[in-house]
Parts: C-alpha cells; structure tokens; sequence
C-alpha cells in the first residue's frame, strides 16, 4: 500500500515506517524536525529509512495546510498514520500555542486531506493522557473522559471528537489510538528511561517525581508498532450494536474507533528505577520530588477491545526492553560497558 507517516521522524514514526518499508508498502514520511528535543536524533532515525527505495520524505509541519495537501496531492496514500503532535505533557503548561497549531490546526489539516483525496483509513494518535482525572483502573476505552489535567491531554480528546465528526460526515474511517507510556531503542530523550540512563552513567541524580510511587504502564516500542499495523491493516464499519441511548466513547454507527494501546502490565516508577540500573550495573542517586502538575499518578492500560478485534497481545517484559534500550544506548552514544 501507499501510506503516508507523519512524525516520520519521530520515535513511534520512524519504528512503524521501517517496519511498513519492510514488509513491501512504499512510505511517504512527513515530519518538520522540530527542535523539542535533539533534531540530530530524529535526523539519525530518519537516515534508516531515506537509504531505502520505497521511501520519500517530506519536511514540513502538518500546520502548514499548503504542504499537507501538496504531499497528499502528490503521493495519493491509501492510508495515512497521524503521529505528528507537539508531544509532552509538562511543555503544554509552559508553552500552550505549539499545541493548539501542531495537535488541533494541524489535525483538521489531516482530517480534510483524508476528505478531499479518498483516503481509505486513517490511524491517529491519541494518548492515555486523556484519562485524566480518572481514578479507577484499568482504564477502559468505555469509560468517559471528560475531565483532562493538562492541556495536551485536552487536545488529544478533541482529535478524538474532531475523527468521529469526519467519519460521521463524511464516512471517512478512523481509528484513534491511546498511546500508554512507550519506551525503547530510538526513544524519547525527554522521557523518563532516556534522561535516566542518561544522568545515571554520567554519575549525576535523577529527579523521582512523586517519591517514584506512581505506576506508568509502559510497552516496548515493538509490541506498540505490530498493534499500529493491526490497527492500520482492519478498517473500521460503523458498529452495528452502538446504541444512542447508551453511548460510549469507543464506537459509534460511523466508521470510527478508538483503542488503548499499552502493556496492559503497570510498573511502578521505583522498580522502573531498579531494572535500569540492573541493565546500566549503576546505582542511582535519586532527588525525590512531588508530583508535577500535569501528571497523573497511574496508567494502566484495558486493551481488551484491542486484543478482540486485531490479535494484539503485547509480549516484551519491562527487564528485556530496558535491557534493549540500554545497549542501543551505548551503541549509538559510544558509551563504553563498565
């Protein structure tokens, strides 16, 4: 197939998009290399994949409505994967225009490209930041969420309200996805197990928010690639059992719906702590710290849904990934064992 990436760059991006080449479609990826954290690293990622024939980037942000409908003028994707956002949680509070531009402006790009280019499917991120101020666990997909803390969570419950308007109008099928905390070679320098690493082997302390008590349902970037795929792979049909009287989040009469997408195995930050300085053979000295605003204290991830209707069932445990992290780090830093 013909399927255009945008975030092509980014860590989720660039894994999907090799793992696309790989099994035969050709892939446009689309990314603006913005400079949120190290741009050589998104180059780096971005070097594995324009040295391959099926592969053509372009560099422009999904804000800029002329370079989206060029790219989708020019490519005519089947498909389109949407994991281009301002990313973060905490930057949101600092900095809360980049999100409005990036996760709402530049979705309604998407979503007219999709319209107006008969695009077969189209596959957003979500995130489970939407969940909130949501207290009971698992989080399920038939749970409302309507009670955001952060203003990136908010943006990413409105993509979800923004796909069901264009699937409801326009038959367009969607599938938005809660992503769970995602971890792994390639990953994230602002996320936790990469500033971690990072700190640890240069003998400084790591900041431990909430006393390192809180739970995060971290999957391995992996087993968060094969669900992608699944998802990608199975249009959605309206529901035939959705009943308007009772309605929940998840589907709907239109061609839409959403799934968490995690291990659905929570790990608490401290035994998170205690893998890696397994894998790095380092101790940790930790600054403990309240929760930041923004945060919640757990994730945990009901995939049910998801398991039902694509087969995934996630299968790399939390001492194997950081395992892997950790000697790709090294690798590609040229840090030295010992």
């Amino acid at each position: 197939m013909r399927i255009l990436v945008t975030g092509a760059a980014g860590f989720i991006g660039a894994a999907l998009s090799e793992r696309l080449l790989a099994r035969g479609d050709t892939v446009l990826g689309y990314d603006n290399l913005n400079p949120y954290y190290d741009v050589n690293l998104k180059k780096a990622r971005l070097a594995r994949l324009t040295s391959q024939e099926n592969f053509s980037f372009v560099q422009a942000g999904i804000e800029d409505r002329a370079s989206v409908e060029r790219a989708f003028a020019d490519f005519k994707p089947a498909r389109v994967v949407n994991l281009a956002a301002q990313a973060g949680v905490r930057y949101s509070i600092e900095n809360p225009h980049a999100y409005v531009e990036s996760n709402l402006v530049g979705f309604i790009n998407i979503l007219e490209a999709c319209r107006h280019n008969g695009v077969e499917h189209l596959v957003y991120a979500s995130s489970s930041s939407v969940y909130g101020a949501n207290k009971k666990l698992p989080f399920s997909v038939r749970d409302e969420v309507d009670h955001p803390v952060s203003l990136y969570a908010a943006t990413k419950k409105a993509n979800e309200l923004m796909a069901h308007t264009y699937s409801h109008l326009y038959a367009l099928p969607t599938t938005g996805l809660r992503f769970f905390t995602v971890y792994g070679p390639w990953g994230r320098p602002d996320m936790a197990l990469f500033l971690f690493t990072r700190k640890i082997l240069a003998g400084e302390a790591i900041p431990v928010f909430n006393n390192g008590h809180h739970t995060r349902d971290f999957t391995y970037v992996d087993d968060i690639v094969e669900g992608v795929i699944r998802v990608l792979d199975r249009v959605p049909a309206g529901d035939p059992d959705f009943d308007p009287l009772h309605p929940t989040p998840e589907t709907s009469r239109a061609p839409y719906r959403v799934y968490n997408i995690g291990n659905h195995q929570p790990v608490q930050l401290s035994r998170y702590i205690e893998v890696l300085e397994d894998a790095l053979g380092r101790k940790a000295e930790k600054i403990l710290l309240p929760l930041q605003p923004g945060d919640v204290p757990d994730t945990h991830a009901d995939v049910a849904e998801l398991s039902r209707d694509t087969g995934y069932s996630p299968s790399t445990p939390v001492e194997e990934g950081v395992r892997r992290f950790v000697a790709w780090y090294r690798e590609f830093y040229k840090v030295p064992v010992g």
